[in-house]
């Protein structure tokens, strides 16, 4: 299960490189896909919020992936994982609506 790992820690990599992205950028960073980015009070301060959200839903993500290097294929444990990704979407989704709701012009 290391290529699984190495996969996932992959994707994890992505997740981060949108949070550097999403810091360095000079317009109000988007986070749902086809969606316009907010109209935003500070931009600076917008878009650092977002990074951070992308950081610690990163750091999550990859921890979460761990067991792969621990488990065996087809393992049920996975069905517990695929569930607690499902709450990490939402969670991050949730998370990103507080901090447009507290952005917003």
């Amino acid at each position: 299960m290391i290529i699984g790992f190495i996969i996932w820690s992959i994707v994890a990599i992505v997740f981060l490189a949108i949070g550097f992205s999403c810091r360095r950028s000079h317009e109000p960073a988007g986070f749902f896909t086809f969606v316009k980015p907010p109209a935003v009070k500070n931009v600076e301060e917008y878009n650092k919020a977002v990074s951070v959200l992308w950081f610690i839903g990163t750091a999550v993500f990859e921890i979460a992936g761990l067991p792969f290097l621990f488990q065996e294929q087809n393992s049920p444990y996975f069905i517990f994982l695929i569930v607690a990704l499902m709450i990490w979407v939402i969670g991050m989704m949730i998370a990103y609506l507080r901090i447009e709701a507290k952005h917003r012009k």
